[in-house]
């Protein structure tokens, strides 16, 4: 398949396969809670009302910001699925997430702000434990391209169980999932009210909502390069690893409760410079 035709199915459709997995995720925990849950399609639904309110802003700088965001989380998914580099995806989803944390800065609410604190202390969590993913399937492929990673004649797992372990750590950071959802969160547990995004209503919070549904598709491309190979089975071993990582995510987000700041960056670093730097440390030593 042509690239252009990968990349424009990913900005058609991610959308439409994100919303219908957090509408998965809202019905999975309902049952876990013993609820029977919304409709699977809710989340399409509280978009399409979010679009029909008023949109209240401090500022239109904030709008100005989120849209960015928004464009910038698009341009990192075009860049995972069109077979790019591996760093600039990673670069390119930090920037985006930093236009996210100039918007809430930007409605001088101390919600927000508190929001977007927390939202640059989970970056500094997370991040190391990013970049050793990258170091990794480099270690392995001597690329960072993620066409060529794709293309591996063997499984990338079995040569980087320390750092999959790492990113599976991190990646409940990032999905935003208990007990790490310190700056945002899906709930109605979150103590600062909505976080970061406290002071962002109508069309604004519906296009950062479509945001969180295009970065949780490719996200879930980072599970895939661990997972697929040469193979014919690779693509479909890829899938399957990928709807059971999601589960797991689920499973973490409803058996724990959240953790201090603290916490987690301590956690996330140690993680990172135990199983991920180990297992960077072994490839070196096999290598030689």
């Amino acid at each position: 398949m042509k690239t252009w035709m990968i990349v424009s199915a990913y900005i058609l459709f991610a959308p439409l396969l994100g919303g219908l997995l957090a509408g998965i995720d809202r019905k999975i925990t309902a049952r876990m809670q013993g609820r029977f849950g919304p409709p699977v399609l809710q989340p399409f639904y509280d978009v399409l009302k979010l679009f029909e309110k008023e949109s209240v802003a401090v500022n239109h700088v904030q709008n100005f910001y989120i849209l960015f965001f928004l464009i910038g989380v698009i341009f990192t998914g075009c860049l995972f699925f069109s077979g790019g580099d591996l760093l600039m995806v990673i670069f390119a989803l930090t920037l985006a997430n930093i236009f996210l944390i100039l918007g809430a800065y930007s409605a001088n609410s101390p919600y927000s702000s508190i929001g977007a604190l927390r939202e640059l202390m989970l970056m500094m969590a997370y991040e190391p434990m990013v970049f050793l993913v990258a170091i990794g399937f480099y270690m392995v492929t001597g690329s960072f391209g993620i066409s060529n990673l794709v293309q591996s004649n063997k499984m990338l797992l079995p040569y980087l169980p320390g750092i999959f372990a790492g990113f599976l750590y991190i990646l409940t950071i990032k999905m935003r999932k208990s007990p790490f959802d310190l700056s945002m969160s899906h709930h109605a547990h979150q103590e600062i009210v909505k976080g970061i995004t406290t002071e962002f209503s109508g069309s604004t919070l519906a296009l950062i909502e479509i945001a969180h549904w295009y970065e949780n598709l490719f996200l879930m491309g980072f599970i895939f390069l661990f997972f697929t190979w040469t193979s014919p089975w690779g693509p479909v071993v890829g899938v399957l690893a990928c709807l059971v990582v999601y589960f797991l995510e689920i499973l973490i987000d409803n058996s724990f409760a959240r953790a201090k700041w603290q916490y987690v960056l301590s956690s996330s670093w140690a993680v990172a410079a135990t199983l991920g730097f180990a297992n960077v440390v072994i490839l070196q030593l096999l290598q030689k």
